[in-house]
C-alpha cells in the first residue's frame, strides 16, 4: 500500500493515506491558497487547486473558475516524485489536510530546526 512520506533530515513520518490537501497563507497577501494531491503509484499528482483572491504574482490562472469565495482551477503540473517545501519562521506554516481536518507540517514532527525543506513523497509502508 502506497502511502505519503514526510521528511525532514534524518526524520520521516509516514502516514496511511492515498489523498490529502496542501494548504497555506501567501506570505504578502495573506491568502489561503489549496491544492488536492493524490498518490498514484510512486508519484504525486495535483488534482484541482484553489485560491482565496488576487495579487502580488498569484492570479488565478484565465481557466480559473470563481465559486463558493475562491477561484478554482486544474494545474498544468506532471506528476511529482517529490514535494520539497520551505519551512520557515518567516512564513506561516504549511497545512497538510486529511480526513476532515488540517495540521501544521511542523506539527507531525517531534523536532524540525527553524529553517529546513520538508519533502513529501509517495512511499511503500
Amino acid at each position: 500500500m502506497m502511502s505519503l512520506c514526510l521528511s525532514s533530515g534524518a526524520v520521516t513520518v509516514s502516514l496511511f493515506l492515498n489523498s490529502f490537501t496542501l494548504a497555506w497563507m501567501h506570505s504578502v497577501e495573506k491568502i489561503r491558497w489549496e491544492e488536492q494531491w493524490k498518490i498514484e503509484g510512486k508519484s504525486l499528482h495535483v488534482i484541482s487547486a484553489s485560491v482565496r483572491g488576487s495579487g502580488a504574482g498569484m492570479e488565478p490562472p484565465p481557466d480559473a473558475v470563481f465559486k463558493e469565495g475562491a477561484w478554482h482551477y486544474t494545474p498544468h503540473v506532471p506528476p511529482l516524485q517529490e514535494l520539497r517545501l520551505a519551512h520557515s519562521p518567516f512564513t506561516t506554516e504549511y497545512e497538510l489536510c486529511f480526513d476532515g481536518r488540517c495540521t501544521p507540517l511542523n506539527e507531525l514532527f517531534l523536532t524540525l530546526p527553524s529553517i529546513d525543506t520538508i519533502v513529501l513523497e509517495a512511499c511503500e509502508r
